[in-house]
């Protein structure tokens, strides 16, 4: 078997199922987004969380990274929320790489789902942090970015009762094993 061409095939899959995958954390995105009564800056619910973290738990934190940093940013550039992007292209990055990072950790490979809920669960407090920070320097306050932490954490908590089901799910199907 030629090498070269092996490696260009393996290019190629990855790059299309990275792009399938933006194109995945898009579309939950759009297609379910309710933005919170709480107040200006409450935050929206949706979808694209779920499928964030589906993505970093079935294909690991480079491929979850990428569909959270661009899917999400895509999202923020084309709905009106263009002030977010760069900051959203950050925190989900960053969460999406953390919790395949965790996901696939020693070998595990997503394949754990108290591992999965873990990886979740400590990419919490780094979404949090980088939307407080761009609160901060939007709103130029330490208190108004506070009111969007609850929002946020409804978010996550709706993304994990999404993903993590459907991930143990998917796990059973013979090309996740």
């Amino acid at each position: 078997m030629n090498p070269v061409k092996s490696y260009s095939n393996t290019n190629t899959v990855d790059m299309i199922i990275t792009a399938m995958l933006i194109a995945l954390v898009f579309v939950a995105t759009v297609l379910l987004n309710i933005k919170l009564p709480i107040t200006a800056n409450g935050g929206l619910v949706h979808l694209g969380t779920a499928m964030l973290f589906i993505a970093s738990i079935l294909f690991g934190p480079k491929k979850g990274a990428i569909a959270g940093a661009v899917g999400m940013g895509l999202f923020d550039l084309m709905m009106g929320w263009t002030l977010w992007a760069p900051f959203t292209i950050v925190a989900r990055g960053l969460q999406g790489y953390i919790v395949g990072k965790i996901a696939w950790s020693n070998g595990r490979n997503g394949n754990s789902y108290v591992f999965n809920l873990v990886a979740t669960i400590c990419s919490v407090p780094f979404m949090l942090g980088v939307y407080y920070i761009c609160e901060r320097v939007i709103f130029g306050s330490w208190v108004i970015p506070l009111a969007s932490i609850p929002g946020n954490l409804v978010q996550i908590v709706v993304g994990m009762c999404i993903a993590l089901p459907v991930c143990a799910v998917l796990k059973k199907v013979p090309i996740f094993k």
